[in-house]
């Protein structure tokens, strides 16, 4: 944290960027007191300012460069030091900015004897108006002091500009013309839905008011007001009605509410206002600071906490302004919400009743907020670039959960397309209602048994909503990746003695951590690897840190004390190491026995097929495994290997091609001989045509997401297992690239209802 240097620099420049402005006069005079006054201060030979009209960066003041170049020199977008500045929206701080190999050189401008060089962006509502510049003749490193009291001036600047504090400066960057034309964007699907509806602009933030401090006392106890008003609205939420949080995990918020209680933000937020700025000043430079980081950063997890913390700057600054938030934003029926980022609470505030979709122009699927919008079943399609600068309030919007589109100012037949697809899935969403309570059975007698993925204990009452007779898969780790320390024996075993109760007589398939990869803990220490899908995770962790497992297998054992314990092991590649970790559940079962800890009526251990080493080892599992699951996300990802995250090869391979199929095959014919229940768990279980390949290979047990069990079921119930045995064992033995086609053919021409 920067010391009493910084705070009294800052406020030296704000005091007199005060006088300056009560001074009056004309807008460009006041601008060229202003760079003096900086230069003065800050003991520096140059300051200048550019401000951005367009795509191009103009001088519009500066002090130590030829006064002529003003209004003069004007560099392309991404164009010299200043551009980069702008560009990356982050501080640029060097010695010797001749020999950068961004510099530009501008002859009118007389800078030659200048080496060192320090930008920061005058950034505001995310949007870079320009450039703030000292230079030296010394080749120098500027102090962090210096740094952040020129950040100071910068965010002070941007307000001023927008303000019009410095009269009208039309044709910046923050003035657009408004976009008519009809366009489509193109991102990724975080929750699956349609909505055609009218664009609701996310305001972040209320408005500014106040940048300097009359009063720094008043303001830190504004400020102090501010921040118990809202972790006090974050714990109401929390302990308050369940129904308005829609059953949403109680860990996601109990991170938020954690975050908004770190000493270390309200130390950075009194700081501010001990330099001198107002309490809502103080909170944007902090804002600023977690923008600027987020977008520094490329660690999912990191970007997400980025996120969460932007959400708590944006409260704070409502809550300072009096502001309700969303809550008392006028919205009409049909609003879609637009937005560059929401975090967890911010998405509460609207509530599903207001939101018809949710589109962002950032986010991830394993975000706090895309977790949020699936609870409570609102369409979100996020990752869509350029979507804040291509939107205007008012907007006819069409939000496509399926595919990741949204079209923005559709026409009229577009609008009309996507009304009849909302109606089909109207229809289908009230046809696999119907269906939910009669048993998947083929045409020709052949019991097939549909299971659930679920990952929060929200997703159980999916059970009864989809018809699905157990969970398949509840992934554990999430608990795991939401806290920001080792969740407690207590509070795993209450959530898995949760999902057991609320599962009723249905079987409950608990997998271990499976962490590592991308999947990262903050309180784990984790080394980069050149390949994380390969490499230390998953059982690989529990084994090599058999606390971390042995701590999980008591808590699952605690909670189904009286029940029957289906546990299974992720990534398993050797036989050796399922004997290990089956030997890590007999050690806590014998552990809990000798402390008079009531046991589970029956434990039953199994294992993930997603290596294929394992795959050709399954004949080897014989009275070691009770089942296995063939995870196929992670095995057709080893077995093609094709990354499924990277878009260039995760389309290119099949899972319904021959080899892949026969391979499949092959695993359950191994496991039946061993006398080895067996699975299909992922998202291709969860689509008709693949399952109706699956079928005929002789699977009868598929685990899949919630919104695949009304489209299988409905598929089952009309076809021929025996049919489509012979079918699908024809186009193997023709051995094409692909059955997709012929399988297509095949079912369109029976009549399966695909």
């Amino acid at each position: 944290m920067a010391g009493p240097a910084n705070i009294g620099g800052s406020r030296i420049l704000l005091r007199k960027l005060r006088e300056i402005m009560e001074t009056g006069g004309e807008a460009q005079q006041r601008l060229d007191r202003l760079v003096a006054m900086i230069a003065s201060t800050m003991v520096a030979d140059v300051c200048s300012i550019y401000l951005t009209r367009g795509t191009v960066h103009e001088l519009f003041a500066t002090q130590g460069l030829d006064p002529a170049a003003v209004h003069r020199t004007r560099l392309k977008q991404g164009e010299g030091l200043v551009g980069l500045v702008a560009e990356s929206a982050q501080p640029l701080n060097i010695a010797d900015a001749p020999h950068h190999e961004r510099f530009a050189y501008r002859p009118e401008t007389g800078e030659d004897p200048y080496s060192s060089f320090l930008g920061v962006p005058i950034v505001r509502s995310e949007r870079t108006f320009g450039v703030l510049v000292v230079q030296n003749r010394v080749s120098r490193i500027y102090g962090e002091d210096e740094v952040e009291a020129l950040q100071t001036i910068a965010m002070v600047l941007a307000e001023m500009v927008a303000s019009r504090a410095f009269g009208d400066l039309s044709g910046l960057s923050e003035v657009e013309a408004r976009a008519s034309r009809p366009e489509l964007l193109l991102g990724r699907a975080f929750s699956d839905g349609l909505a055609i509806g009218t664009a609701v602009l996310h305001e972040p933030h209320a408005p500014l008011g106040r940048v300097i401090a009359d009063d720094p006392v008043e303001e830190e106890r504004r400020l102090e007001a501010a921040l118990a008003q809202v972790r006090n609205s974050l714990s109401h939420m929390i302990d308050g009605d369940p129904g308005r949080i829609s059953g949403v995990s109680r860990e996601v918020l109990e991170t938020f509410l954690m975050l908004a209680n770190d000493p270390g933000w309200e130390v950075k937020l009194k700081h501010g206002v001990r330099a001198g700025l107002s309490a809502d000043a103080a909170v944007e430079r902090v804002r600023g600071e977690h923008r600027a980081k987020f977008n520094a950063t490329r660690d999912p997890y990191l970007r997400e906490r980025m996120h969460d913390l932007e959400d708590l700057d944006n409260r704070l600054l409502r809550a300072l302004a009096g502001v309700d938030g969303a809550t008392s934003q006028a919205m009409p029926d049909d609003a879609i919400l637009i937005a560059r980022e929401l975090g967890p609470a911010e998405l509460l505030d609207y509530g599903a009743e207001r939101l018809k979709g949710v589109a962002l122009e950032d986010g991830s699927n394993t975000g706090h907020a895309a977790i949020v919008a699936r609870a409570l079943g609102i369409p979100m399609v996020g990752m869509l670039p350029g979507l804040l600068s291509r939107v205007e309030a008012g907007d006819a919007v069409v939000l496509d959960g399926e595919r990741g589109e949204l079209r923005l100012r559709a026409e009229g037949q577009v609008i009309s397309a996507y009304s009849q697809r909302l109606s089909l899935r109207s229809a289908r969403a009230a046809e696999f209602a119907r269906l939910k309570d009669i048993p998947p059975i083929t045409t020709d007698g052949q019991r097939m048994t549909l299971l659930l993925n679920a990952g929060l204990a929200l997703d159980v009452h999916h059970l009864d909503e989809a018809g699905a007779e157990g969970i398949g898969l509840f992934r554990t780790e999430f608990q795991f990746m939401v806290s920001e320390t080792l969740p407690r024996l207590e509070s795993q075993t209450l959530l898995y003695r949760d999902v057991l109760e609320a599962a009723g007589d249905r079987p409950v398939t608990f997998r271990t951590l499976d962490l590592g990869g991308d999947k990262v803990l903050p309180y784990v220490a984790a080394e980069r690897e050149e390949n994380p899908a390969l490499g230390w995770r998953a059982v690989r962790i529990g084994l090599d840190r058999p606390a971390l497992l042995r701590y999980q297998l008591r808590a699952l054992i605690s909670a189904a004390a009286g029940r029957t314990l289906r546990v299974m092991f992720p990534l398993v590649t050797t036989v050796q190491e399922f004997d290990a970790a089956r030997e890590l559940v007999d050690r806590e079962l014998e552990w809990g026995h000798r402390h008079g800890r009531s046991a589970p009526l029956k434990v039953e251990v199994g294992v993930m097929v997603e290596a294929p080493a394992l795959a050709w080892a399954v004949p080897d599992l014989k009275g070691r495994a009770d089942f296995l699951s063939i995870g196929t996300n992670d095995l057709m990802q080893y077995f093609f290997a094709a990354d499924r995250g990277n878009q260039r090869v995760s389309e290119r391979y099949d899972i319904l091609s021959p080899p892949a199929l026969r391979f499949l095959k092959r695993i359950r014919e191994d496991a039946e001989n061993a006398g080895l229940q067996i699975s299909i768990c992922g998202e291709a279980a969860g689509r008709p045509l693949e399952a109706l390949a699956f079928t005929a290979l002789g699977f009868r047990r598929l685990s899949m997401p919630a919104s695949g069990i009304g489209p299988v079921k409905r598929l089952i119930l009309s076809i021929s297992a025996g049919d489509a045995v012979s079918a699908v064992e024809d186009m193997l033995n023709e051995s094409p690239a692909s059955i997709r086609s012929e399988l297509t053919a095949f079912a369109v021409g029976r009549g399966y209802a695909l």
